[in-house]
């Protein structure tokens, strides 16, 4: 490195003018044998000297050490006014992080997709975004080895290749930059100097949802350093900066050996807190506002205007895309008094004939969802769609399943066989050697090969983990001329506009990229409180399904109680609304009843395929819940209603 310690000066100098702060706090830190970061802006430094941050951009693997050395020799002119404190000392291992964020660095030619790395990208600082699919152990390996030359006694580095795996080449010829060159080829190691670092191997993967069709989602292994180890795990969406490099691959028997390419990382950013956001502008949240106020005499009809909008494609099943929308928006989660935390994500699932459109609503669903993640559960494992132990090179490594990628968001599983969720469902995490968190939505799909046998046997699912899904939709493909007759009028005409103007002058309003906004401005920005109302009407219903089950099915009704405040919490966010209201936890209380063979409250639960939009939701609604409150013996509560009603 040509002039590198007059290179090192000016970092000096930049970091005692711009980060006098970090290097006050690293000094007065008590360990000395820790490795410790230091955060630098690349803008500022563009700002500040555009001759190094373009030596730092061309030739990262050379100026970063450069700049690790200045760190030091920052911190011995910071360290002259430190001197009375007690625990004040110069650290020796510092190591400076680049954060390219707001600098020229994010475009594209720095910044590509993983599918999209090339060699071109070698050699220069490059910034990766992904999903953190795996995680390898945290190692020691030897970081450096000191050797002085024979003949001019010039002590200088040798550092590991990442290419040979980490091993440290031994010197051929003396570096030594003297007015005289020295080219002696004798050296003894300094032994007293050995210098060791953690080392951990992670893969990170493109994102799926950001490639086009047919795409494949590549992926690319990342080196972690020092204070970079363990700081994320599978599961996390990150962004690493670093230098590109390549390692030949493992030796197997008859298989040839290849360079693969691989990142060593400088700086490693957690986006979990920002996953994936979408834009709303202000306009738009006045258009959701403008909406309900248009329907505020008439709110079910302003809401089947939205449900219309779910799956399109498909005629009907008003309670299917009511129930999707549910799943996807979520009640409120919560954490009682003694830490334990109950889950606000829904999980539905969809059983029943073949062609009776499950796996469109899935898809639907994933593309509504701004993260998601669709598998088939068909012949995996548990540990396939949570988190699995793969062997590679030699190494045991964590690699995430479907169930962590989706990690809030949406995870659709289709055609599932036998899966283990249980502890998954209930505490929305997985113990597997570290935490790995899991607060996904599960959208599940099955076909129902013997509709005249329980719903476990088709499922090949127990009682208690049906009893998880927040919704269970059985559609069946039955004879019904009257139904046969509408969805073939309505496929036959599907193209003649004039046949439903007025409902598709609501589903016009609706289009997907605004639906899709909808769904994550109520799902971030509302959140509803249970009313005394609601709580009256869901105590009740509680208290009437827990005096009608049998011993052995009591114990699910608590579970069906938590289900009922988080669909009413979902349904208040569909409306728009800070309450959750009676209105609400009717719904709630209907949704739950389409999940029953028989029901205690409504006369005729019917085919959740054949369900329909109502011409009038509202008045349709006032019949149901004068029926519900009924058969709930609390309509004397609601003197109003009663009154209205006759």
């Amino acid at each position: 490195m040509d002039n590198s310690y007059g290179k090192a000066k000016e970092l000096a100098s930049f970091l005692i003018k711009h980060y006098t702060e970090q290097l006050h706090s690293i000094i007065l830190s008590p360990d000395p044998r820790l490795h410790y970061p230091l955060l630098v802006d690349f803008a500022e430094l563009l700002d500040d000297n555009p001759t190094l941050a373009h030596l730092l951009f061309s030739h990262p693997a050379e100026y970063l050490l450069v700049f690790d050395e200045a760190a030091i020799w920052a911190q011995k002119v910071i360290f002259k006014d430190l001197k009375q404190w007690d625990n004040a000392s110069v650290k020796d291992y510092v190591h400076v992080r680049i954060n390219v964020s707001g600098s020229p660095l994010e475009c594209p030619e720095t910044f590509p997709s993983i599918g999209r790395v090339r060699v071109k990208h070698r050699g220069i600082l490059l910034t990766l975004k992904g999903t953190v699919i795996r995680s390898g152990a945290i190692k020691m390996i030897e970081g450096e080895k000191i050797y002085e030359c024979r003949n001019c006694k010039h002590r200088f580095k040798v550092y590991p290749e990442v290419e040979t795996r980490n091993v440290i080449p031994k010197p051929t010829i003396c570096p030594s930059q003297s007015s005289k060159f020295c080219e002696s080829t004798r050296f003894n190691l300094i032994e007293d100097n050995k210098i060791c670092h953690d080392y951990q191997e992670i893969k990170i993967q493109e994102n799926a949802q950001v490639l086009g069709v047919g795409a494949i989602p590549r992926s690319i292994p990342v080196i972690l350093k020092d204070d970079l180890v363990d700081t994320v795990k599978a599961g996390d969406d990150v962004i690493v900066t670093g230098v590109l490099t390549a390692k030949w691959s493992p030796d197997v028997k008859d298989v040839r050996c290849d360079l693969d390419p691989v990142l060593v990382a400088n700086y490693v950013r957690r986006m979990n807190e920002v996953k994936s956001g979408i834009d709303i502008p202000d306009d738009v949240i006045m258009k959701f506002k403008q909406f309900w106020l248009d329907f505020e005499n008439a709110p079910l009809k302003g809401r089947n205007a939205i449900l219309r909008g779910i799956c399109p494609q498909v005629f009907g099943l008003f309670t299917v895309k009511l129930a999707v929308a549910l799943t996807l928006i979520g009640g409120v989660q919560h954490v009682d008094a003694s830490g334990t935390k109950v889950r606000g994500e829904s999980h539905l699932l969809l059983v029943g004939d073949p062609g009776t459109g499950k796996s469109q609503f899935l898809k639907f669903a994933a593309k509504l969802s701004n993260r998601s993640v669709i598998t088939t559960g068909l012949g995996s494992t548990s540990a396939g769609l949570t988190v699995t132990a793969v062997k590679d090179g030699g190494e045991w490594m964590l690699e995430a399943g479907a169930l962590v990628l989706a990690d809030g968001g949406l995870c659709c599983i289709d055609e599932f066989d036998r899966l283990v969720l249980l502890q998954l469902s209930v505490q929305g995490q997985l113990s597997l050697v570290q935490q790995i968190q899991r607060d996904s939505m599960i959208l599940m799909n099955s076909q129902m090969e013997m509709p005249n046998l329980a719903l476990s046997v088709n499922t090949t699912l127990s009682g208690p983990l049906l009893s998880r899904f927040d919704i269970v939709l059985v559609l069946l493909d039955k004879k019904n001329p009257e139904w046969d007759a509408v969805v073939s009028s309505h496929i036959l005409a599907e193209g003649e506009k004039e046949n439903d103007n007025c409902n598709e002058d609501l589903t016009s309003t609706w289009p997907f990229p605004m639906l899709r906004r909808y769904i994550h401005f109520v799902k971030r920005n509302v959140r509803p409180v249970l009313s005394k109302e609601a709580e009256n009407v869901i105590s009740r219903y509680f208290q009437l399904q827990r005096r009608s089950a049998t011993q052995n099915a009591a114990r699910t009704t608590v579970r069906m109680l938590e289900s009922l405040i988080r669909l009413a919490q979902a349904h208040a966010r569909l409306m728009f609304r800070n309450e959750v209201t009676r209105l609400d936890a009717i719904t709630a209380i209907l949704c739950i009843e389409s999940s029953m063979t028989t029901s205690a409250i409504v006369d005729s639960v019917g085919n959740a395929l054949h369900s329909n939009f109502a011409e009038n939701p509202d008045e349709e609604y006032a019949k149901q819940e004068m029926l519900i409150l009924q058969k709930l013996c609390i309509i004397d509560e609601f003197p109003a209603l009663k009154s209205n009603h006759q």
